[in-house]
């Protein structure tokens, strides 16, 4: 199944469930559901063919170890970017062209010390995707509670793009976690449609209650956090949060955008359950289907 509006297929992210483990179990319940395409955590030539043979379309990949790529060892960094070059050139050669990815910060080292050393350690693995006619696609996810992680702005993601590499670093436009932080989202997709290769569909629900009680940034005294969330805010599928998506698909079609658009399930109301996760993919499913 496709988005009403622009025509893009929906897939899902493989999740970390136990049902979710066997590619070839995985692939069949996707497809049986509608489902167009499937990002995976890595690729085999195995799981190549399996989405072959099932008409599945490979979203994305992750970078390996992505967490580590900005390590404060210089020897993990380059033992993580050496085995990435090898395996962009593997992936590559099995149908993968977006590698997803994060910009991990270290929580003891100011930002602009941060942002240089992940200029330094994308360099070779973003040339690298360039070589190969890959894109890196960078999630804006800004970390948890003393994570500074970079590219989850405007500010960080327009000078990434420019100081490491046009023609392969892209982003990854997810949507919840601007929501999160305040950002416009579409205000975003505005300004950077062009240098988006990978949707991830996922909303941000914000409590307008606990909002007032406790601000965005603060936690309760007495009360618990909400599952993939906080207080004030917590992560929902599409549908289920704050996220205009209509408008977003529109504007993702003026731009031509080639991708897809991939469920990223991360929802208290869903995740924990075989049962539950498959209600909540194929309830986001049909949400975006007719969006």
């Amino acid at each position: 199944m496709s988005t009403r509006t622009g025509s893009f297929p929906i897939g899902f992210r493989r999740g970390w469930g136990v049902w979710q483990k066997e590619t070839q179990t995985l692939a069949r319940w996707a497809t049986s559901q509608g489902f167009e395409a499937l990002d995976l955590i890595t690729i085999t030539a195995q799981d190549a063919a399996i989405l072959r043979a099932e008409g599945l379309r490979l979203g994305s990949v992750d970078l390996l170890d992505m967490g580590k790529i900005t390590s404060s060892d210089t020897a993990v960094r380059k033992d993580v970017a050496s085995r990435n070059l090898a395996y962009i050139k593997e992936a590559t050669a099995l149908g993968a062209k977006v590698f997803f990815t994060i910009i991990a910060g270290d929580a003891s080292r100011k930002r602009a010390e941060n942002y240089a050393i992940a200029v330094e350690a994308f360099g070779p693995i973003a040339a690298a995707a360039a070589q190969a006619g890959a894109k890196i696609a960078i999630e804006g996810w800004p970390g948890g509670a003393g994570v500074p992680n970079l590219c989850c702005n405007p500010e960080t993601y327009r000078s990434f793009i420019k100081d490491v590499n046009p023609a392969s670093i892209a982003i990854n436009y997810d949507p919840s976690h601007l929501i999160r932080m305040g950002i416009d989202p579409i205000r975003f997709l505005n300004e950077f449609a062009p240098h988006i290769q990978h949707v991830h569909g996922k909303d941000t629900e914000i409590l307008a209650e606990a909002v007032y009680e406790l601000g965005l940034y603060q936690e309760s005294a007495f009360g618990k956090g909400h599952g993939y969330g906080a207080h004030a805010w917590r992560y929902a599928i599409p549908g289920h949060g704050m996220m205009r998506w209509t408008e977003a698909l529109r504007i993702l079609q003026v731009h031509q955008y080639a991708g897809v658009v991939s469920i990223e399930l991360e929802d208290e109301n869903f995740n924990g359950t075989e049962a539950g996760e498959k209600a909540g993919l194929i309830h986001a499913l049909e949400f975006l289907r007719s969006a």
